[in-house]
């Protein structure tokens, strides 16, 4: 009989204790942990606070009770090693609560330590408003804060799969939620094209992005808390940490054990470490990365499970190897769900590979079937046709593809193999072409020379001087919600008729919605003596990237109640329609509805929601409601109606429209709003065209943009200190006096006007329809300005005994 010592529960210690025992009735067995629980569900905690997950107790998946009844496992809670004498063998050990040591000794012994956040040196991290989230008591503490303390707004710091979890579920529990992600992007297994669908998703369920900074000092700022970025400071009245973790290996370290210079601890195939009796798992230890052979660090609850049984096996004599880590992850965020298996095209560049690249949509199930919705899927494989990774970001199914890729890789298929898998079908299901199928497809059609691809991110340097021919085959209608510059649309069911006209000299640059028909379009011209590439993942990618989405920050909840009444519901599909076009297209419909009559109404147009409200207020119906779901925002209105939608009070709202970027103009605009403000009055300030300049960032925001938005931005004033006067400008110095006269006169300058406005309640209200033909993004304007359409201007028009144009 032997005695076994296990330091650390959760995912590796726990199971290997299970599985010692399974396979030895007889030998010692005893586990620390210094903490009070062995067994929790530590990737459930997020749900847990966010109101999902209801029952505390179901966050503990075993107490020291029942593991001591089933296993006859010596469970050792609030007990933890602090120290291992190897040659010895022996650890001590001490009581937490008490501060007492002992000792106790072992014949083997295996270490499960877990991980640790990170904890960045950032000034004021150490504020009692300032959370991490690693165990139960982390998950109580912020829970009991919102509970006792009702904050209305947090901070996450760090974008990675906590910090995305955390958002969804702060913003489930009633907070406004902003994420801070140092990275260009987040979620760091996906590569920056893939993300750019969870950034929209984000914003449209009202979560704020700052990508490309970091947090530099935390500090306390009246009732909330200020922090410190790297060029602004934003406030919050809780802030999360989630930078990601380290390797807990201090014990490991100081006992002469082997780790790497990340302080992971080293083991072998067995899991043994550099001391033949002791074994390590988890989230302490390094792995071999299945694809490149590399060393690396993988912290997921699946392989530790994987280990702990691994390291029990040699343990008790039987050979068993752990054969490395692939990176298989998952990740709920809102509606959307994100997979990733393998490397990243960023991490395969970085070694140097030869590889390639493909982007397929397909539907969840088959089309015809109600309820399929499109998955985004990447697969980057080698020149040989070895996956290397995949990524794919969608609202069903997405679960079930990363797995089969997850088992071709391991089991060393290529993507010729994918496209000769037997997959389940049925309608309700899948496709008789799945969507692994189609991947596997298009990779062998790139790697068989049956098409040329290009990418993305090199269209906007594609020649404009005619050299090239740019060709769009989508259809006419498709077209209307948005083109690449410099493309010519040809359907593709009209371009056989048309191949005359083009020059079999000029190499033709095709792109589709998605990809597929631009594929046989390139088939096409191909066998017509033309030479064509392929924009892999279409039109629909590259809008992704580049036409981000504008946060929407709140929802109504659509009153079934006063539906459930009403005679006819009318559905209306207006997705893939920009500002104003859902409007129009409600209006059209409502022109020829029975009183009475609902109107469903579909969109993805994010600005949509706040315009339709107004809308109804302006035309005597009535609004019943918003919601959104997988990405498409819904909207139920009824035709009539006695009660306005909201209340407002007659002759007491001013309404402004700044289309003028003119220095002059913009200080009387805001010397209006303010006053206005002050005596009491509702403002709403829309700025559209050049007026949008006023609210622009002073410094330069890292943002992926068209060619036309790259020359707008260039060309265009960054921000209310870089405005010229309308007359007398005189290259600047006009500018500059009056604003050396408004100093010494005490008059608040421009941008403190503007602050001033956002403190005394004034709605300033960016035109989306403008900002999207001049290329301005988002994240390009100050804080505190909302995102809005033409209908809720004119809405604020009405209702306001003055509007001015400026």
């Amino acid at each position: 009989m032997s005695k076994i010592l296990i330091v650390g529960g959760v995912a590796g210690g726990a199971s290997a204790a299970a599985r010692l025992r399974r396979l030895d009735e007889h030998s010692e067995i005893i586990m620390f942990e210094r903490g009070e629980y062995i067994s929790f569900a530590n990737c459930g905690l997020p749900y847990y606070i966010g109101g999902e997950i209801t029952d505390k107790e179901a966050l503990t998946l075993q107490t020291p009770e029942s593991f001591y009844d089933r296993f006859q496992v010596d469970v050792r809670v609030n007990q933890e090693v602090v120290s291992i004498d190897p040659k010895g063998k022996t650890v001590k050990v001490k009581n937490v609560k008490t501060g007492a040591t002992y000792q106790e000794s072992y014949d083997k012994m295996i270490l499960s330590p877990g991980a640790e956040p990170v904890k960045p040196p950032i000034e004021g991290a150490d504020n009692p408003r300032v959370f991490s989230l690693r165990n139960i008591p982390d998950t109580y503490r912020i829970r009991e804060y919102i509970d006792q303390k009702s904050p209305k707004s947090a901070i996450v710091v760090g974008g990675g799969y906590i910090g995305v979890e955390m958002a969804e579920n702060l913003a489930n529990a009633g907070l406004e939620v902003t994420i801070v992600e140092f990275a260009d992007h987040v979620i760091a297994p996906l590569d920056y094209d893939m993300a750019c669908d969870v950034h929209n998703h984000l914003r449209q369920k009202g979560v704020e992005l700052i990508l490309k900074d970091g947090v530099k000092a935390i500090s306390e700022d009246g009732e909330q808390l200020k922090i410190q970025l790297g060029n602004r400071a934003i406030r919050a009245d809780m802030v999360l940490m989630s930078v990601g973790v380290r390797p807990e290996s201090a014990i490991a370290k100081d006992a002469g054990l082997a780790v790497n210079p990340r302080g992971a601890i080293i083991v072998d195939e067995k899991m043994r470490t550099s001391d033949e009796n002791i074994y390590a798992v988890g989230d302490a230890v390094e792995i071999r990365d299945v694809v490149t052979g590399e060393k690396g660090y993988i912290p997921l609850a699946g392989p530790a499970n994987k280990q702990g049984r691994i390291a029990a096996d040699n343990i008790c004599g039987i050979e068993s190897t752990y054969g490395g880590t692939l990176g298989t992850g998952i990740l709920k965020c809102f509606d959307l769900t994100i997979a990733t298996v393998g490397i990243t095209e960023a991490r395969a560049k970085a070694l140097g590979l030869e590889y390639e690249k493909s982007f397929t949509y397909s539907s969840s199930h088959a089309s015809y079937y109600p309820g399929a919705v499109n998955l985004s899927m990447k697969l980057i494989f080698g020149k040989d046709g070895k996956i290397l990774g995949a990524q794919i970001v969608g609202f069903d199914g997405v679960d079930k593809r990363i797995d089969v890729i997850a088992s071709a890789m391991r089991s060393g298929l290529t993507v010729f193999d994918l496209t000769r898998l037997e997959l389940a079908y049925a309608p309700p299901f899948s496709s008789a072409k799945d969507p692994v199928n189609m991947a596997g497809f298009v990779a062998e059609n790139i790697l068989t020379g049956k098409v040329n691809v290009f990418h993305w991110n090199e269209v906007n340097d594609l020649p404009r001087d005619g050299s090239v021919t740019l060709l769009d085959v989508r259809t006419p209608l498709e077209c209307e919600t948005g083109v690449m510059d410099g493309f010519v649309n040809i359907p593709l069911d009209e371009l056989r008729k048309h191949l005359d006209e083009l020059d079999k000299s000029k190499p033709v640059y095709a792109t589709c919605q998605i990809g597929l028909r631009g594929y046989v379009a390139c088939r096409i011209l191909t066998q017509h003596g033309f030479t064509c590439r392929n924009l892999s993942g279409g039109y629909r990618l590259y809008e992704s990237i580049y036409n981000q989405a504008q946060p929407v920050k709140h929802e109504t909840k659509i009153n079934s109640e006063t539906m459930r009444p009403l005679a006819s519901t009318i559905q209306v599909n207006a997705c893939g329609l920009q500002c104003p076009g859902p409007i129009l297209k409600l209006s059209e419909t409502m022109k020829n509805a029975e009183n009475g009559a609902v109107i469903e109404i579909k969109t993805s147009d994010p600005a949509f929601t706040g315009d339709v409200e107004a809308w109804c207020r302006r035309t005597g119906n009535t609004f019943l409601g918003v919601s959104s779901e997988k990405g498409i925002f819904k909207a139920v209105i009824k035709k009539g109606g006695s009660a306005p939608c909201a209340n407002y009070t007659a002759n007491n709202k001013k309404n402004i429209i700044v289309f003028s970027g003119d220095l002059d103009k913009a200080i009387a605009s805001f010397i209006i709003a303010n006053t206005a403000a002050s005596m009491g009055r509702k403002v709403s300030m829309f700025f559209t065209f050049w007026g949008l300049n006023i609210l622009r960032r002073p410094e330069k925001v890292p943002v992926q943009k068209t060619f036309m938005g790259r020359m707008f931005g260039a060309m265009m004033p960054r921000g209310a200190g870089k405005l010229a006067l309308s007359k007398l400008n005189m290259g600047g110095m006009g500018a500059n006096m009056i604003r050396g006269v408004m100093k010494e006169k005490n008059v608040n300058s421009l941008e403190e006007m503007i602050q001033i406005a956002l403190k005394n309640g004034v709605e300033l209200v960016a035109c989306s329809m403008s900002m999207d033909l001049m290329g301005i993004a988002q994240e390009e304007l100050i804080d505190g300005v909302k995102i809005g359409g033409a209908a809720s201007m004119l809405a604020n028009a009405e209702e306001s005994d003055m509007s001015l144009f400026i």
